[in-house]
């Protein structure tokens, strides 16, 4: 599952960031970076989910 998320971050960053921790801090923060510069989106989004793993936060 991390590979499919790491391909979607390549494609669209906040996408990937998404899938692993919803509409957190983490997500506006990729948004961000993705609108100043798309490399630094994609860097973000890898680091989040390398670094992550599956601890995805639902808020149910």
């Amino acid at each position: 599952m991390d590979i499919l998320r790491i391909i979607l971050s390549v494609i669209f960053p906040p996408l990937g960031v998404f899938l692993q921790v919803g509409l957190g801090a983490h997500f506006w923060i990729n948004i961000l970076l993705t609108l100043l510069g798309y490399i630094p989106g994609i860097v973000h989004a890898v680091w989040i989910i390398a670094t992550r793993g599956n601890d995805r936060i639902s808020h149910a």
